[in-house]
């Protein structure tokens, strides 16, 4: 390279960097006055390549490090990540936050890791119900695949803000190990916590599909630790169709549609969860209503198409697509009931229609059910829950998807 294009490429980095230290300050001094810390807007080429929706949690941490593996959907030149204290009940404190590729097993590639800040400290701290997004920082990311955030907490922690199924191993260690190539004495954890979010530069990107739903999308009875989600299965087929796209997967295992339980009813977290995401142009509404269907006090049918119609209202007020799935069979689990069955009949004709105001739609439902039995799983793609789809029901989901949607 000669000395004029170095100059450039030198001037670009300096660019990203200033930009990323201006969001993180507003978002902080935004938390400082008490307000929302709503994200700044994204400087063109930021897209988010892998998210986790938050929900509360119980665990506590104190003086430990978290060591957490998230699975990239789109590459990058630079990487940041969104810290979350959405549900802590004090301050959270962060130092030592880096970022690398991961080298499996909770260890690290050589030569990949990089030191974080926020607002150009290395230790922040995320007040109650807030979101710190870091500084970018420079770093090959790779498509489709690990990498490592390490966090040290030096101060109490309770109450992780987190996310439940990870269907990835995470590690936890004493002490401040975040720059370790290999943890000492590291102990193994299911779940993410405080950890909502990875975006990359990526000019080529033409935005990001955030993939919202129950533990379908957060890949329930999929294999562990091998991103065999339905997601990651679409993300490997936009990859491979020549489209960059990032893919949020924003599933929340138990969620529902109308009520709260295992995290915020969908209603609720619409806005973060999805219109908040970096460079989000799309969303995929899945499987939540199924929840609601389930057990002996199934809403009507009515009441589910409603809130459907005020999330599509939402999400095109703010310029995003709105693509509706149909809901698979569940007649064999322990929560159908013929009431439900019914609502599932009532929600999947809604989605098919014309009126319904979806964007496209992606036919779970007949991707995934037996054709002798519609209201059941074909046994080939059943995990055997008669709820859930294993690896091969998860795949044909994303089948399932046209891209056409995404241009």
């Amino acid at each position: 390279m000669d000395g004029r294009k170095k100059a450039m490429a030198s001037i670009g980095t300096v660019v990203v960097v200033i930009i990323g230290v201006v969001g993180a300050m507003i978002a902080r001094r935004s938390a400082a006055d008490g307000e929302p810390a709503a994200r700044p807007p994204s400087p063109p080429g930021w897209v988010g390549t892998w998210a986790a929706a938050v929900q509360p949690g119980t665990e506590g941490f104190r003086q430990q490090t978290l060591r957490q593996i998230v699975h990239t959907s789109i590459g990058g030149t630079a990487a940041r990540v969104r810290i979350s204290n959405q549900y802590g009940t004090s301050p959270l404190t962060i130092a030592d936050v880096r970022v690398a590729v991961a080298a499996g097993g909770g260890r690290i590639t050589a030569g990949t890791d990089h030191a974080l800040t926020f607002g150009g400290a290395a230790t922040a701290t995320v007040q109650p119900g807030r979101s710190l997004l870091s500084d970018p920082v420079s770093l090959a990311v790779p498509a489709r695949g690990d990498l490592a955030v390490s966090l040290y907490l030096p101060d109490a922690a309770a109450h992780a803000t987190e996310h439940s199924v990870a269907t990835r191993t995470n590690y936890v260690a004493a002490g401040d190990q975040s720059g370790a190539a290999s943890m000492r004495a590291a102990q193994t954890r299911n779940s993410y916590y405080f950890l909502a979010g990875v975006d990359v530069m990526n000019s080529r990107a033409t935005g990001a599909v955030v993939t919202f739903g129950a533990s379908i999308t957060d890949g329930t009875a999929s294999t562990y630790d091998a991103d065999r989600r339905w997601p990651d299965l679409l993300s490997q087929r936009l990859a491979a169709s020549g489209r960059t796209v990032g893919v949020l997967n924003a599933g929340i295992s138990g969620n529902q549609l109308l009520q709260d339980g295992q995290g915020e009813s969908a209603l609720k977290r619409f806005d973060r969860d999805v219109l908040q995401q970096t460079g989000v142009r799309w969303v995929i509404f899945s499987d939540d209503p199924i929840n609601d269907l389930s057990g002996p006090n199934a809403p009507p049918a009515s009441e589910l198409i409603n809130a459907m119609s005020q999330l599509i209202a939402r999400a095109h007020a703010a310029g995003i697509k709105f693509y509706c799935s149909t809901l698979t069979p569940f007649q064999g689990s322990s929560g159908w009931s013929p009431k439900g069955e019914q609502g599932r009949d009532a929600v999947n004709a809604f989605i098919r229609s014309a009126a319904s105001g979806c964007d496209g739609v992606i036919d779970q439902d007949t991707a995934t059910h037996d054709p002798a039995a519609p209201t059941r799983y074909r046994p080939a793609v059943d995990s055997g829950d008669h709820l859930h789809p294993n690896d091969r029901g998860m795949q044909d989901i994303a089948d399932a998807v046209p891209l056409n949607l995404f241009g």
